[in-house]
């Protein structure tokens, strides 16, 4: 099956298709290794419920975050399942040289037939270390972008027209059937260069800006088909934490709003232990951070997290939803998905 095929049959069998975002948070008094391998056991977990895919994201110059690599981490987690679809969420282009890119991924699709995604964004790093990994991509402006993209499809299929200047470049390895690429985002501009591509466009609406229904109709409005969609396919992406209580996902969720509040003080860290947040005096401004920060997202009881992601898929008409759990214990993250993964089942109660 191909994969604008795989898109539209998973689009056909059910209303909703359930993916994770994870960020590999490394919490205060853990290592890296344990995040990681915290990683390969929530990837575990999510296939055995049947869970679409599993996607890593690209950050940098973040103590607490162990996802700076995602063509690393995807490849680990291809070899630890065998059915689920795993991916980047994304690499960030401007940052990477598009050829090298395509190797990386059709490497892993070689791998791993029919199971590798490709998401693309341009979010940059803080301004050190974007001057660092950027010393080689000076050829490349600030508005190229998307012209970055269609190098990279281009390499991936090796589709480039004739009088195209890399259309005898020939990437190796090429795999049989090359990595989906989906076009990520958060404004009304990457859905519009989504649908220009024919690409599918998954929103992160877990960054708690923009507007994605306004995104979504631009996109579906001025939709091309095109050798890798036939139709439009969305995706949006929320912080879910799901709990037996909403007190209790409240106390849960507090890690990682300590954590990004941090961040936007200036003073970026690990994800803090259960202690080191209970131990936090929030003042009111820092309260205000995090109604902001949460707003629009899931976190409470399965009652709670039920009514808000009812209203955000009926609101957006996403195809599919995609969470991410930001949590310090491992079996907070897996009893949230598992929460989650019940709850869309036809036959579920609130």
């Amino acid at each position: 099956m191909s994969d604008n095929e795989s898109l539209q049959s998973e689009k056909a069998r059910s209303p909703i298709r359930l993916s994770i975002l994870d960020t590999a948070l490394v919490g205060t008094g853990t290592t890296t290794h344990d995040s990681l391998t915290a990683t390969i056991r929530l990837a575990q977990r999510a296939e055995e419920l049947g869970f679409t895919r599993y996607w890593m994201a690209e950050h940098h110059g973040a103590p607490g975050v162990a996802s700076s690599a995602p063509v690393v981490t995807v490849g680990a987690l291809a070899a630890a399942t065998s059915r689920i679809r795993v991916g980047s969420g994304g690499v960030m282009l401007p940052n990477h040289v598009p050829l090298v890119v395509a190797e990386q991924f059709g490497t892993l699709a070689a791998f791993y037939p029919n199971r590798i995604d490709l998401g693309v964004g341009r979010a940059t790093p803080e301004p050190r270390t974007a001057m660092v990994l950027n010393r080689m991509l000076s050829r490349y402006g600030a508005d190229e972008f998307p012209q970055q993209v269609e190098e990279l499809a281009g390499f991936l299929a090796g589709s480039f027209p004739s009088n195209h200047p890399y259309h005898d470049v020939f990437v190796s390895p090429r795999a049989e059937e090359p990595p989906v690429i989906w076009m990520l985002g958060a404004s009304v501009h990457s859905a519009d260069i989504a649908a220009s591509l024919g690409l599918p466009f998954a929103f992160a609406h877990h960054f708690g800006r923009g507007n994605a229904v306004s995104a979504f109709e631009h996109y579906r409005r001025s939709f091309q088909p095109s050798v890798t969609l036939s139709k439009p396919y969305t995706m949006i992406t929320a912080l879910v934490v799901c709990a037996p209580t909403d007190e209790e996902a409240d106390r849960i969720g507090r890690a990682s709003d300590l954590m990004f509040l941090r961040l936007f003080q200036g003073r970026p860290g690990m994800l803090p232990s259960p202690e080191e947040t209970e131990a936090h005096r929030w003042t009111h401004e820092e309260l205000a951070f995090v109604q902001q920060r949460r707003r629009g997202q899931a976190i409470g009881s399965p009652a709670t997290v039920h009514s808000v992601l009812k209203e955000l898929l009926e609101t957006t008409e996403a195809d599919e939803f995609m969470m991410t759990t930001q949590m310090y214990r491992l079996a907070d993250r897996i009893r949230s998905i598992e929460m989650v993964k019940a709850m869309f089942n036809p036959d579920y109660i609130v």
